[in-house]
């Protein structure tokens, strides 16, 4: 994991999972227009009032969550985020380069995190809440989105140079900024908005390669963006909207959809029919099952972390997160398996990094502008 009658689903789950706008009337002024005696003042107020409502009548922005987190919360779980992403980058390297199956990998994932998730309500730490049919339906085209993101990524990939690919997908960040901005009236500082540039050029000069793509390349990856900063925003929103389900319950309930899912891309692209040769051909050892285990183990503990950590972080900033990973990820190629880069290579990933220490800085300092207004 590591998630168009698709789209429309999308849609259709990111406008349910907006909430709703606050409208208040003030008591004060209805119990003013009550009192007037002569005619004129009358209408005069009336107006007025009318003119009230209609200003407290326009959308306002939902305060974000994360904004009432302790520095402490965010960084506890960004770190475990970092920790578990690289470990199970590595571990995917290794199981990928004895069985190629990224789907049937997929789905170890999705069920292991369904197994544990599971156990953990088994245990009582996880408690249901009841969910309406429409509800139910949410979460069925949220896991959709997760399986989609993922088959576009794939595909994509295909059909353009690894470089290129990465730095399309840097660009989320700034696809999140236009959802929250469009979708949910949430503006941000200039210095925010300019912490962007560093983030993604730092990317763009980290993983400087040969660029080629073809049209529906290009399409794809960047229909893959935006399925990526929509998949991450909703995520968000299960969390933090109207539902405010607990992370833990958001995977119970969306990783076994997933994994069926998934499934059943793995028999349509003949994974299943190739993992069957392959094991009957004995190519699978006693070793190859410990690392799966491993794998799945890795897996379910990055996807309750990951959870939990765009909840209290933000999708915006774990959009950030995912490009500094780009950049750590280059690093500890090079550190242990000899991954050959150049200078360039290696001002990128310093600039990534610092547009990110940037970006938090400014994050930090305009909490504690709120705290003290």
């Amino acid at each position: 994991m590591g998630v168009d009658s698709e789209e429309h689903a999308r849609r259709a789950s990111l406008n349910h999972l907006r909430q709703p706008e606050e409208m208040e009337l003030s008591e004060k002024e209805h119990a003013s227009v009550a009192s007037g005696t002569e005619n004129s003042d009358s209408d005069s107020s009336e107006a007025l009032l009318k003119e009230e409502r209609d200003l407290e009548a326009q959308p306002r922005p939902a305060p974000a969550l994360e904004n009432n987190v302790t520095l402490r919360s965010k960084l506890l779980f960004l770190g475990a985020w970092f920790f578990f992403n690289l470990a199970l980058t590595i571990s995917n390297k290794a199981v990928l380069g004895k069985a190629r199956y990224p789907w049937l990998l997929t789905t170890l994932h999705a069920s292991a995190t369904s197994i544990g998730c599971f156990v953990l309500m088994g245990f009582g730490m996880i408690k249901l809440t009841a969910l309406s049919t429409r509800e139910n339906l949410i979460l069925l085209a949220f896991s959709v989105l997760f399986t989609v993101n993922i088959a576009v990524s794939n595909v994509s990939l295909a059909m353009v140079s690894v470089p290129l690919h990465q730095i399309m997908r840097s660009t989320c960040p700034v696809v999140t900024i236009f959802i929250y901005r469009t979708l949910y009236g949430r503006s941000y500082s200039t210095p925010t908005y300019l912490s962007m540039i560093p983030l993604i050029f730092g990317v763009g000069l980290a993983t400087a390669g040969d660029y080629y793509c073809t049209v529906i390349g290009f399409t794809l990856t960047a229909l893959g963006v935006v399925l990526a900063a929509v998949k991450t925003v909703a995520t968000n929103r299960l969390m933090t909207g109207s539902l405010a389900l607990s992370a833990m319950e958001v995977l119970l309930r969306m990783s076994p959809l997933a994994a069926m899912q998934c499934v059943v891309y793995a028999f349509l692209t003949g994974e299943v029919k190739q993992f069957h040769i392959a094991y009957q051909q004995g190519q699978f050892t006693g070793s190859f099952g410990l690392a799966l285990l491993a794998n799945a183990a890795i897996a379910f503990s990055l996807n309750m972390v990951s959870f939990q950590a765009n909840k209290l972080a933000g999708a915006l900033t774990m959009t950030v997160a995912g490009n500094v990973k780009q950049a750590l990820t280059i690093m500890l190629g090079i550190v242990l398996f000899n991954v050959q880069t150049g200078a360039l290579n290696a001002v990128g990933m310093l600039v990534t990094l610092g547009g990110a220490a940037w970006y938090s800085k400014i994050e930090l300092d305009n909490k504690r502008a709120k705290a003290r207004g």
